[in-house]
């Protein structure tokens, strides 16, 4: 008997060919349906399959959405015997793929199901299971003697996981900090009914076992979770403005560092006299004559000595430039 699935979906391909990336979207996995199938591609569910007469005798497959768990079960078993039979990048062999992903679909929906109350929507979330599932079957052998959905459900979820883990932090930390947060998270729940109080950093390290500096670091690490706009809005009750308004200001002292690093090599070649009539002029603010009576010359001899080593700096900043 020839295969039959369910016509209300009549392009249900996901990519399969063996040389192509697993990672499918949303509208590759449940598609329009064609007017004409590919001549060229797998054969769509609901074409007939007489020029493969290898499928010639599968089971009648019902509409997707019909098929209980133990009936999915047992189909899926007979398919995966089928696949290990067949070729990879066969018209027959994807065929064969594309039903086990689409009986299969009930686990992404359950495995996405713990993942609901997650900012991301969860078509994103089914899309990204759907890629564990596709992965669990290309792996899943049947002489292992494991049931499908016990193999491919740590699969699934691991492959939801990665991707909350890639993308929902603000700022990407290593993946030993994105489980210290957690940890500390806990912890921290733990201590503070215990305590009756928000607990210290060396208490979280005594109930974790690791040092205060870790602590310290996982907290820190914590901060870039989630990243505020610097152009947010404050509360209603908050009388200042957005919170670009309230942080920085312009430091008009970063004109100056590099005029001031460019002087430092300049000013050390000085005498010792020449540099001790800088400092007491720019640093100490000391008129001519003080500098006169402190260093015993006269006024017009340091107006004289500045005048020299204020040129031979510019000079030097030029030949710099």
């Amino acid at each position: 008997m020839s295969p039959r699935l369910d016509e209300s979906r009549t392009d249900s391909s996901v990519n399969t060919s063996a040389t192509q990336d697993t990672r499918i979207t949303a509208s590759s996995t449940i598609a329009a349906p064609r007017s004409a199938p590919d001549p060229d591609g797998p054969p769509a569910p609901g074409h007939s399959f007489e020029d493969l007469p290898e499928l010639a005798d599968l089971p009648e497959i019902p509409p997707y959405e019909t098929v209980g768990p133990v009936d999915a079960r047992a189909l899926s078993k007979t398919l995966f015997e089928r696949l290990e039979a067949l070729e990879e990048g066969t018209h027959e062999y994807a065929y064969v793929r594309n039903t086990l992903v689409e009986l299969n679909l009930a686990l992404v929906k359950f495995a996405a199901s713990r993942f609901r109350s997650r900012s991301e929507p969860m078509e994103d979330i089914v899309q990204v299971g759907t890629i564990g599932l596709i992965k669990a079957i290309d792996r899943f052998q049947l002489s292992r003697g494991v049931e499908f959905p016990t193999f491919a459900m740590p699969t699934i979820v691991g492959e939801i996981k990665r991707f909350f883990r890639d993308t929902s932090w603000s700022v990407r930390v290593p993946r030993r900090l994105q489980e210290l947060r957690l940890d500390l998270a806990k912890a921290g729940d733990e201590l503070a009914q215990r305590l009756d109080r928000a607990p210290t950093a060396a208490e979280l390290a005594e109930r974790l076992g690791i040092t205060t500096a870790e602590v310290i670091e996982g907290m820190a690490a914590s901060n870039a979770y989630t990243a505020s706009s610097l152009d947010a809005q404050p509360e209603e009750d908050d009388s200042e403005g957005a919170l670009a308004d309230r942080i920085g200001y312009e430091d008009h002292g970063l004109e100056g560092i590099e005029y001031v690093e460019s002087l430092k090599p300049l000013i050390a070649n000085l005498s010792p006299r020449d540099r001790k009539i800088l400092s007491l002029r720019f640093v100490a603010n000391m008129t001519q004559s003080e500098i006169g009576d402190e260093l015993g010359i006269s006024q017009m001899h340091v107006s004289r000595l500045l005048s020299r080593t204020l040129v031979r700096l510019r000079r030097g900043l030029m030949i710099e430039e």
